[in-house]
């Protein structure tokens, strides 16, 4: 699983959006949002830097 900070998520809508951004490059991922601590959890096929990608292109700031 792979751990990532994220900046700027608030909200169920961010929520949803990193989610489905993530799962838009692998749809068996597993995506975990804690809103609270600004992390974002993953545990599928895809790297880092894809993960990254995904995050950022939905507007938050990957740590």
């Amino acid at each position: 699983m792979q751990t990532f900070q994220v900046k700027g998520m608030t909200c169920a809508h961010c929520e949803r959006a990193v989610t489905q951004a993530i799962q838009a490059r692998d749809g068996d991922a597993k995506v975990e949002v804690d809103l609270g601590a600004g992390v974002v959890r993953v545990n599928g096929r895809l790297d880092e830097a894809t993960i990254r990608e995904a995050i950022e292109e939905e507007g938050y700031e990957v740590q």
